[in-house]
């Protein structure tokens, strides 16, 4: 599944040169050139990555980088600033940003801040909504609400959201998985798991691909 980036920046050649270069490395982008329109943007969409402006027709990057965190939201948000004065790094870092790239730079090197910070996120959490998964924590929460899952059922919904947009085999599962004792679970265990998971994420989550195995869905989340 390819990562979706939001890119809020007013310059319309700059935005549409890095939308161009983002989606040619495979992110799925949406643009926005004000405030208004990135705070629509984010009422529709679950980002894994938001590169913001600081200067824009409306406001500014830092306030919406605030007030995001404000309400709890942890995606990684890399700045782009025109300004390489020390102060307004600093405002953007203590305004909860990941990074920042100042003005004018090159495109590999802006490239190489998106790709760590989406492998960061990638290798430590998932979110989609009001879905949340953290493996760090071994943790799952859904609107909110922690689920208690045991750690067989915790291994099969890393598997799948790990292999998100694809389809994970049985066999695939079955040579993954182990029980709290180390020993590889059997095909009758395996559907045990999977459909309790089911019960307590949602059924429409882990879609049976007949004759094939199970694949992650993202819609209903």
């Amino acid at each position: 599944m390819r990562a979706e980036i939001m890119l809020l920046e007013d310059d319309f050649f700059l935005r549409e040169g890095l939308c161009e270069l983002l989606e040619k490395e495979q992110y799925q982008v949406h643009s926005a050139a004000s405030c208004q329109e990135g705070r629509k943007l984010l009422e529709q969409h679950s980002f894994d990555l938001l590169i913001l402006d600081v200067m824009l027709p409306d406001g500014n990057g830092l306030e919406l980088c605030t007030e995001l965190r404000g309400q709890g939201s942890d995606v990684p948000i890399l700045f782009l600033t025109a300004c390489d004065e020390e102060y307004q790094i600093v405002r953007g870092l203590d305004a909860g940003a990941d990074d920042y790239v100042t003005k004018p730079f090159k495109m590999q090197e802006f490239l190489s801040r998106v790709r760590v910070l989406l492998r960061r996120r990638r290798t430590t959490e998932f979110r989609r909504k009001n879905f949340y998964l953290d493996l760090t924590a071994m943790s799952v929460t859904k609107d909110g609400e922690a689920i208690a899952l045991t750690p067989t059922e915790f291994q099969i919904l890393n598997t799948l959201i790990s292999n998100r947009g694809g389809i994970v085999t049985r066999n695939a599962l079955l040579e993954r998985i182990w029980d709290c004792d180390g020993n590889f679970i059997d095909d009758n265990t395996l559907s045990v798991h999977i459909s309790r998971l089911r019960e307590k994420i949602g059924a429409g989550h882990i879609v049976t691909v007949r004759g094939a195995g199970y694949r992650w869905e993202d819609e209903t989340v």
